[in-house]
């Protein structure tokens, strides 16, 4: 089994629909499959041709992780003697979370 080179632009299949009733100009891939412009899920639900947006928000890559956030809760659950820690470990969170 070969990989497809990542290289090469991907060639448009046919539509996966058996009719003959296929809009002209190549074919899409959509998850259901390569469609046509008549067949694609736009077109059967009855709604206009989606057109390209603006992307991903700004802020979507600053977004606070949960890894930090987990880490607020633990150092919580340490200072409040309810996670087994080392006097150290105790001790720091109990200084990082004000107790």
């Amino acid at each position: 089994m070969t990989q497809p080179d990542a290289r090469q632009p991907r060639q448009a299949g046919p539509c996966d629909v058996p009719r003959d009733d296929h809009a002209p100009g190549p074919a899409r891939l959509y998850p259901c499959g390569w469609r046509c412009n008549t067949h694609a899920p736009w077109a059967l639900a009855g709604q206009p041709e989606p057109q390209p947006g603006r992307g991903w928000p700004a802020a979507a890559w600053t977004t606070p992780s949960p890894i930090n956030d987990s880490r607020v809760h633990d150092a919580r659950a340490i200072a409040s003697g309810k996670r087994r820690s080392s006097p150290q470990a105790y001790r720091a969170a109990q200084t990082a979370t004000g107790r």
